[in-house]
């Protein structure tokens, strides 16, 4: 029989870190138990992100979620109140039953409302309006925190999987090739997605259309050394000797090796760049990646 009606959570889920995917498991429970389906409700928005849309759409449907819906924030939907967003969107447009609120969460036209205005709203719409716990401390915010300190290690454990960027392959000034750390220039697919503070860091890349992680390292940064002054986000994968013009790269971030520094010499350059790899190697045979 098919699933009339649904039973959902709204939010931003920017990066669908531990206490988001806490937040949707509740969700997919409680569907199973009522024989509704699953539905997050969730928004495109041009701002510093985590995971840019197409990742955070596949990421919220591996716990288990049936439906995610993105609505794009427009001006009409910025101005609606709570009782019309609950009444045209959630009720008429989304056939919502069950809404899920987070025990911090809010929504409506300047967020003025809270919970016990959502439960009153949803007595005169038909949507029980129930509240989920706190649970940890885990936000999005110190997950931005920690990136921006390049502490990539615990925004991973905040997650529960190593941040990533998504980009395609540029040319760009071919550098590390003469230094003999050939690079892929990553321009990444969506310029919103933040970049994790500048230094070298032990990477895992998933090459287009690969079915295995290769190990490798990443530059961030603006090449001191060469008098640099755009950031640029450079790969060197261990062992690859194709051409990766063009191809579509994931790249995970595993541990920060460095800052990035500006060098007297480009010898002294490929001399760090050689320990640099050490010590990523080093790091992964240590974790067995």
């Amino acid at each position: 029989m098919e699933k009339t009606g649904c039973v959902a959570t709204i939010g931003m889920f920017d990066g669908v870190h531990l206490g988001h995917q806490f937040v949707l498991r509740q969700v997919v429970e409680e569907a199973h138990r009522r024989g509704l389906q699953s539905l997050a409700v969730t928004f495109e928005r041009q701002q510093p992100l985590l995971t840019p849309i197409n990742e955070k759409v596949q990421l919220i449907a591996q716990v288990g979620i049936d439906r995610v819906e993105v609505l794009p924030f427009t001006e009409e939907l910025k101005m609606m109140t709570a009782f019309q967003f609950m009444q045209q969107v959630l009720k008429e447009q989304l056939g919502v039953k069950v809404l899920f609120i987070g025990y911090d969460n809010r929504f409506g036209h300047n967020r003025e409302e809270g919970f016990d205005d959502y439960v009153r709203h949803g007595r005169l719409l038909g949507i029980e309006v129930l509240q989920l716990p706190a649970k940890g401390t885990v936000c999005s915010s110190h997950i931005r925190q920690y990136l921006q300190e390049g502490r990539v290690a615990e925004a991973a454990a905040s997650l529960s999987y190593p941040y990533t960027l998504i980009g395609h392959v540029m040319h760009g000034e071919h550098v590390g090739t003469t230094l003999g750390f050939p690079t892929a220039n990553l321009v990444l697919d969506d310029e919103h997605q933040i970049v994790p503070a500048p230094g070298v860091y032990a990477v895992k890349v998933r090459l287009e259309n690969g079915q295995e992680d290769r190990q490798g390292m990443m530059n961030i940064g603006t090449r001191p050394t060469f008098d640099g002054r755009q950031q640029t986000l450079e790969v060197h994968v261990f062992q690859l000797h194709e051409d990766l013009y063009g191809q579509q790269l994931a790249v995970s971030f595993v541990e920060r090796l460095r800052e990035e520094h500006r060098f007297d010499t480009v010898e002294a350059l490929r001399q760090q760049l050689q320990q640099d790899e050490e010590q990523a190697k080093e790091l992964f045979q240590s974790i067995k990646i």
